[in-house]
């Protein structure tokens, strides 16, 4: 029997953790942060014996240090690239909060005993901690992203975030057969457009913004989404610029190429554009056809910067790329039109647009990863919508679990 408690995202998209109880000890799974304002935390995590990362977007890897701050020796099993990654988001963290004021959840020391707790694990590696044996598998999220396979008496598997189709980044998950599965449900009730005809109309509106003589701002997520957005624009004729962490991304998964679809397609991607260095390119970027730059949510990074330069331009497009949490600048633009110039708010002349490139599965796409792994029990996190998720699910058979943060079950 496995006991089984979300303190974060159970209803929720974002701040996931689960701690995870036999009789031979405790396991967490991911233990992350929301980026509100200000940002949201899971509940305080008890002692444990292990921690196992799924992949590092901060919801998932965030407080990971609190971990390995208040416990000493909790080994944290993720893979490399995960772990540089993560270590890269968490000290940005710390930034973040001085800069904003927040209260910190940790400092630096921490990250550093949080570099020094990680073990190296594979897609296909089987670890042993509290009477299971933990096998990793692709999530097909992000570089790295990792499932977790829980065997015991039952054979539970936990997705983390995933998707099921193949990125240009990273290949798609592939089922894993189960007695119980634990998955994300972050677009319940939702489908995602074609993947083909969003990058069409991508680069159409592309085509337009730059053909009546604007500039075509793409605000991106550092870690995923601009590596994906590059590797459309490989094939394009227009000049584009990078600018903010997802340069720092770009080098690690360099160092890291087994985790890629293509290392050779990013690379030459990467070689083809222009990458900011220094205030003087990223004023030569304001000549340019497209700059895409953090943050992805619009809350600080360069992004501001330039959008201060093109915020009377009609001519001009800011085209988002990601999903905007509620509470963040960029969701701020989609509903007002407005944007926060830390502290001033302006009205912004550029036309918005945005684009799904969501590396989530879709509605359609969850219920076919559950009838593929054939569990008997489903349980539904991660998302704000799941009962959307969990009433076909029910017609079709399954017995499914709705958590709730701070309530356990058994499995």
């Amino acid at each position: 029997m496995m006991k089984v408690k979300f303190l974060g995202g159970a209803q929720e998209v974002g701040r996931l953790a689960i701690l995870v109880e036999t009789d031979s000890g405790k396991a967490l799974f991911d233990y992350g942060m929301t980026a509100t304002d200000p940002p949201s935390l899971p509940q305080e995590a008890p002692r444990i014996d292990a921690l196992f990362l799924t992949h590092s977007h901060l919801d998932h890897c965030g407080m990971v240090p609190w971990v390995c701050d208040k416990y000493d020796d909790v080994p944290v099993y993720c893979t490399p690239l995960t772990q540089e990654i993560s270590t890269l988001l968490q000290n940005d963290c710390i930034k973040i909060a001085k800069a904003e004021g927040y209260p910190e959840a940790y400092d630096s020391g921490a990250v550093k005993r949080t570099e020094r707790s990680y073990r190296d694990i594979d897609f296909n590696d089987v670890t042993e901690t509290i009477g299971l044996e933990v096998a990793s598998h692709s999530a097909g999220h992000i570089p790295g992203a990792t499932m977790y396979e829980l065997n015991g008496a039952r054979n539970t598997l936990i997705t983390g975030d995933m998707h099921t189709i193949n990125q240009r980044l990273v290949w798609a998950a592939e089922p894993v057969k189960c007695d119980d599965l634990i998955i994300e449900s972050t677009y319940a009730g939702r489908e995602h457009p074609d993947r083909t005809e969003v990058e069409e109309a991508f680069l159409d509106k592309l085509a337009e913004v730059i053909g009546r003589g604007g500039t075509a701002i793409v605000p991106s997520f550092a870690v995923a989404r601009m590596q994906e957005l590059l590797l459309i624009l490989r094939d394009t004729d227009y000049e584009y610029w990078m600018d903010g962490m997802g340069k720092t991304v770009n080098q690690i998964y360099f160092e890291h190429p087994e985790y890629l679809r293509s290392p050779k397609k990013l690379f030459n991607a990467e070689r083809r554009g222009h990458v900011v260095k220094n205030p003087k390119m990223r004023d030569k970027a304001l000549e340019g056809d497209i700059i895409i730059t953090t943050s992805g949510m619009l809350n600080g990074g360069p992004v501001l910067s330039y959008l201060d330069k093109f915020k009377n331009d009609p001519k001009s497009a800011i085209l988002l790329t990601g999903y905007q949490v509620e509470g963040t600048n960029g969701r701020r633009l989609v509903d007002t039109g407005m944007i926060d110039f830390y502290g001033d708010i302006q009205k912004i002349a550029c036309e918005v647009q945005s684009y799904d490139f969501s590396a989530h599965a879709g509605h359609s796409d969850l219920l076919k990863f559950v009838r593929d792994c054939s569990p008997e029990r489903v349980v539904l996190m991660h998302g704000d919508n799941r009962e959307l998720l969990a009433k076909p699910l029910r017609e079709e058979g399954y017995e499914v679990i709705l958590p709730m943060n701070g309530k356990s079950f058994e499995l």
